[in-house]
């Protein structure tokens, strides 16, 4: 692999004529902007006093925006409410924080959990548009918008689409068969329990990918950048250096890059690498935010 291969304008062309069906949960984010002058004299909570106020999508949502932004035609199947927030931003789920002087102070969330019918009908919209599909992302928010993730998985592969999906929870073998997994450290400690060494967090990642069937699994690891563990072994990707506003989202961003490389022809290794340094651009950014292909330059 070339250095030029792990850049990303040698993919942005390729990236352009890429489409990427996103299913899973997704959410309507709403920030609230605001200083902090005083604590409440009814109990210690601060006061924020709200200058102004934002909203953006959030959960699988931030995924699709996050490849589409990367340049990838893209594509959304989820459920939302028949509400003032599914009618904003067309989403399921509204998570709402609370942000005084760029810190996120509090975070609420509203959620509801769709129909069987709702699902099955989503369902059915999966399927007819993998005809027209390179890669499938199945963003897990364990919200109940991918209660079929198995025949979701199974549909695609026998479709020989490739199948990426950010996990969640304790139960893991819902996603046997998927291309890859992308969970970050305390998801996959969750799921393996804890190691003692690189070496141990590496048998244990080995052994989670033969029992699940997968190609490769992604475990972000924050400040210490990632580890790819194939067929061929472990490899381990520093970090990108870049001072930390907020980590909200940045799987979101490490998935969707990593979606929209590997439609666009990238081998593993180079759509890794550049998924980690847009995951070093978007941390650096307050609240769920995107990645353009000029900050990857």
């Amino acid at each position: 692999m070339t250095a030029a291969n792990s850049r990303f304008s040698t993919w942005r062309d390729r990236v352009a004529q890429a489409h990427i069906l996103i299913a899973g949960d997704v959410m309507l984010d709403r920030y609230w902007f605001g200083d902090v002058e005083r604590i409440s004299p009814e109990a210690p909570v601060p006061v924020v006093k709200i200058a102004r106020s934002e909203e953006r999508p959030g959960g699988a949502a931030n995924v699709a925006r996050n490849a589409a932004a990367l340049g990838a035609r893209t594509t959304l199947v989820s459920a939302t409410g028949i509400d003032e927030a599914g009618a904003a931003l067309e989403r399921l789920l509204a998570a709402d924080r609370v942000v005084g002087r760029q810190q996120q102070l509090l975070r609420i969330d509203f959620e509801t959990v769709p129909s069987h019918e709702v699902l099955a009908t989503k369902l059915a919209d999966y399927e007819r548009l993998l005809v027209d599909t390179d890669l499938v992302i199945l963003s897990d928010y364990a919200k109940g918008g991918l209660a079929h993730i198995a025949t979701m998985i199974d549909h695609a592969r026998r479709a020989g689409i490739p199948v990426l999906v950010d996990p969640k929870g304790d139960d893991w073998a819902r996603y046997r068969g998927a291309t890859a997994i992308t969970p970050n450290r305390s998801e996959f400690r969750q799921v393996v329990g804890r190691w003692k060494d690189a070496a141990e967090m590496a048998n244990k990642a080995q052994a989670l990918r033969a029992e699940l069937d997968l190609d490769a699994i992604l475990v972000t690891r924050g400040e210490e950048g990632m580890s790819l563990y194939t067929a061929s072994g472990t490899e381990d990707i520093p970090a990108v250096a870049r001072e930390v506003y907020d980590v909200s989202g940045a799987g979101d961003t490490v998935i969707a890059a990593l979606g929209v490389l590997l439609a666009a022809g990238a081998d593993l290794g180079s759509a890794v690498r550049i998924s980690n340094e847009a995951a070093g651009v978007v941390v650096g950014k307050l609240g769920t935010a995107v990645v353009t292909p000029d900050e990857l330059a």
